[in-house]
């Protein structure tokens, strides 16, 4: 039997259409703009895997298809060969829509790492939200 990660759910409301932020944010050429956990300054598509320097260093991303569902999941390969599997979801809620990143703490992370991951993460959904609800 394996041990499960521990996760943190970490959400925004964002007072746009779930479509549009979903739309968005599924653009691999905007992450710069919002996510600097993630993304530097540029995004390239090379062989059909999106590019990017990141804080952690070169890394490489693909998300999940696009859909009607709001799933944004997106793998993220690390310099060092591993792959993070990154679970994002756009949730309809009325006129606007909630943000739902699942951060999980990957085995060799300690605590105060993952704390500093989750107030990443937390620091991009509100630049997402941000972003959004300015246009």
């Amino acid at each position: 039997m394996t041990t499960r990660s521990r996760s943190r759910h970490l959400s925004v409301s964002i007072q746009r259409p779930a479509a549009e932020v979903y739309d968005y944010a599924a653009d691999p050429s905007h992450l710069p703009a919002w996510a600097a956990g993630l993304a530097g300054s540029t995004v390239e598509l090379v062989d059909g895997r999106w590019v990017t320097d990141s804080p952690m260093g070169r890394v490489t991303f693909t998300f999940a298809p696009r859909n009607p569902f709001g799933v944004l999941d997106h793998d993220v390969s690390l310099p060092g060969g591993q792959t993070v599997h990154n679970p994002l979801r756009v949730l309809p809620d009325g006129d606007g829509c909630e943000v739902v990143f699942s951060l999980r703490q990957r085995a060799g992370v300690g605590d105060e790492q993952f704390e500093r991951d989750a107030a990443a993460v937390a620091r991009d959904l509100l630049r997402l939200k941000e972003v959004l609800e300015s246009t």
